[in-house]
C-alpha cells in the first residue's frame, strides 16, 4: 500500500496516475503508457494526456480511457501533437524518490534460445507494429543504421526487421553477418532476406551464437567496421549485457562504429521509479525476459575500448540510441 501511495500521490501534482506496462524483449522495446490527470499547463483541465493502455502479447491492442472505461483511439491514431503533449506532461512531474529497486536478471543463453524459437513466427506483430512507429522507434532505427558501413555485424538479428534500414553496396554495407541465439529467429530472418531486393554483390551470412561469450571465438578481434544491436541487451540481463558489449568492442576494428538502440531506464523520475519497482516481475510476466530499466550509458562507459560519441533518447527516455567508437 505504501508503494502504491508513493507512486500515485505526489502532493497534489497528480490526482491519478495509472501505469499499464507491457514489456517485450530482444528487438522489442518495453512499452509504458500512462493515464495522467496532472496540474500541468500542457494538459487542459481534467483531460488525460494519454490513456491507459492494456497490452496482451498475443492479442490485439485494446485502448481504454482510465477514468471512464470508454474505448479510445488506438495508438495508430495518436497524433504528433498528442505525443508532444504527453512528453510535456511527464517532463513536468515532480521528482519521485526510488523506494526500492528490484534485482532483475535476464534470460540464460539456453532460455533465450528456447523462448525465442517459440516467439519467432509472431514476433513482427508487435515489434514492427504501429506502436513502435508512433513512439519513434522505426525512425530511430533508420537514422542510426543508415550509418552502418563496410563489413557489418548485427547482434540479435531477430526476424530481420533492421534489414530495411541498411544501405547496401558501395559506400554502405559491403557484407553483413547476422547473429542470433535462436534458430527460429534466424529462419525468419533468412526468409525476409529472400523477399528483399538486396544487392547480390553483398554477402549475407547467418550465425547462431551466444553474443555474450562467443563473438571473439567465432570471428576474432578487429574484424568488423560496424557492429549493430537493437533491443537485445535487456534480454541478457545486466551482467550478460556487459559481457556482450565487451565482445562487441573486441570484434570491431579500431575507429569502427558500434550502433545501439536499447531499452533504458526512463529519464522521467516517475516512470523510472516504476521501472525499478517492477523490473523483475515485468521481465517474468510478459516481458520475454527483458530487463527494461538498464543504465546502458553507464555500461558503455565501463566497457574497455568503447567510447560513447552520441546518445539520443525518445519516449521519455524509455529507449535510447547510442553511437560509439572503438578506441
Amino acid at each position: 500500500m505504501r508503494r502504491t501511495r508513493a507512486i500515485t500521490c505526489l502532493g497534489g501534482a497528480i490526482t491519478t496516475a495509472i501505469v499499464s506496462l507491457g514489456a517485450v524483449c530482444a528487438s522489442q522495446p518495453a512499452y509504458v503508457f500512462i493515464s495522467l490527470r496532472a496540474s500541468s499547463p500542457h494538459c487542459r483541465g481534467d483531460q488525460d494526456c494519454l490513456h491507459e493502455t492494456s497490452i496482451n502479447l498475443s492479442d490485439d491492442i485494446d485502448v481504454v480511457d482510465g477514468s471512464s472505461g470508454k474505448n479510445m483511439p488506438s495508438p495508430t491514431n495518436i497524433s504528433h501533437q498528442t505525443r508532444r503533449n504527453f512528453a510535456a506532461c511527464i517532463s513536468g512531474l515532480a521528482t519521485v524518490p526510488i523506494i526500492a529497486k528490484e534485482s532483475a536478471e535476464g534470460l540464460t543463453p539456453d532460455q533465450a534460445s528456447q523462448s525465442y524459437d517459440t516467439y519467432a513466427a509472431t514476433y513482427d506483430k508487435l515489434d514492427g507494429g504501429s506502436i513502435a512507429s508512433s513512439l519513434g522507434i522505426d525512425e530511430a532505427r533508420a537514422k542510426l543504421l543508415g550509418q552502418a558501413k563496410g563489413e557489418v555485424l548485427e547482434i540479435g538479428v531477430g526476424t530481420g526487421l533492421n534489414l530495411a534500414s541498411y544501405g547496401f553496396g558501395e559506400g554502405g554495407v559491403t557484407s553483413l553477418t547476422l547473429v542470433d541465439i535462436s534458430e527460429g529467429m534466424i529462419s525468419e530472418a533468412q526468409a525476409r532476406v529472400q523477399q528483399m531486393n538486396i544487392d547480390k554483390n553483398v554477402p549475407i551470412k547467418f550465425v547462431q551464437a551466444d553474443a555474450t561469450s562467443e563473438l571473439v571465438t567465432i570471428f576474432g578481434e578487429n574484424k568488423f567496421d560496424t557492429v549493430v544491436d537493437t533491443f537485445s541487451l535487456c534480454v541478457m540481463g545486466n551482467e550478460g549485457a556487459k559481457k556482450c558489449l565487451e565482445e562487441m568492442a573486441r570484434v570491431v576494428k579500431v575507429s569502427g562504429k558500434i550502433l545501439l538502440v536499447e531499452n533504458t531506464r526512463s529519464s522521467n523520475p516517475l516512470i523510472g521509479s516504476y521501472q525499478d519497482l517492477t523490473a523483475s516481475s515485468a521481465a517474468d510476466l510478459g516481458g520475454k525476459g527483458c530487463v527494461y530499466n538498464q543504465n546502458v550509458s553507464q555500461m558503455i562507459s565501463g566497457t574497455k575500448g568503447m567510447r560513447l560519441e552520441k546518445e539520443d533518447s525518445f519516449a521519455a527516455g524509455l529507449f535510447r540510441s547510442f553511437e560509439c567508437t572503438k578506441v
